[in-house]
């Protein structure tokens, strides 16, 4: 891919996109949130769990 065609691309982007407004943007702000803590929480879990059976001897 040239320049050329790189930089068409880009301008077709951004004519599609648009700023979030306030809705849209908390709305993501809280799913990114809690997919990042859902995520935390099953590693910490994980962790403690091979943690206990390490303990156990397994």
């Amino acid at each position: 891919m040239g320049f050329k065609e790189f930089y068409k691309e880009s301008l077709r982007v951004f004519r599609i996109t648009k700023k979030p407004d306030k809705v849209e943007f908390k709305t993501v702000v809280k799913v990114s949130g809690l997919g990042i803590l859902v995520i935390g929480l099953i590693g910490f879990i994980v962790h403690m769990v091979g943690y206990a059976l390490k303990l156990v001897g397994f």
